[in-house]
């Protein structure tokens, strides 16, 4: 079974006001992961959503990361945990005063305990239009095969 970790930026020492943020905060820290920091130990600005694909031969992780660079995007493998962490660089900010920021910037980071069927060796990455595809390949042994049924009858 492949475990996923979600690592969020924590907010300071002040307690959220709003129900939004309660719940968010409740989620976060019931799902959430670690202690909200890289595994570099940069603070995580914002979390990319992924899907997790398993079929026969393989499980694939595909993270949309739109507006990332290739470049700031760095994938790791230590003690059987996958960590895909980067960062989103904000373009130039715009001065004037009224101006309303929705889209989140800054670190990021995705774990994932990958399960002993999975061949650490051969592991490989595709990034194309925003979206990173992590493709883990299961080793031989855990793939399905068929087994002959030979009839000895009388």
């Amino acid at each position: 079974m492949l475990t996923i970790t979600r690592s969020i930026a924590r907010e300071p020492a002040q307690e959220p006001t709003s129900l939004e943020h309660r719940i968010t905060r409740f989620l976060n820290d019931a799902f959430g992961g670690l202690d909200g920091h890289s595994p570099d130990d940069a603070p995580v600005a914002w979390v990319p959503a992924v899907d997790v694909v398993e079929d026969a031969n393989a499980i694939r992780i595909v993270a949309e990361v739109p507006g990332v660079s290739s470049d700031d995007v760095k994938i790791s493998l230590e003690n059987n945990v996958l960590t895909i962490h980067g960062t989103k660089q904000q373009a130039a900010e715009d001065r004037s005063e009224r101006v309303r920021y929705e889209r989140a910037y800054g670190a990021f980071a995705r774990s994932f305990t990958l399960p002993t069927t999975v061949d650490p060796n051969d592991i490989k990455a595709n990034y194309e239009k925003g979206v990173l595809t992590v493709t883990l390949p299961k080793v031989e042994k855990a793939r399905p095969r068929q087994i002959p049924v030979h009839f000895t009858g009388k």
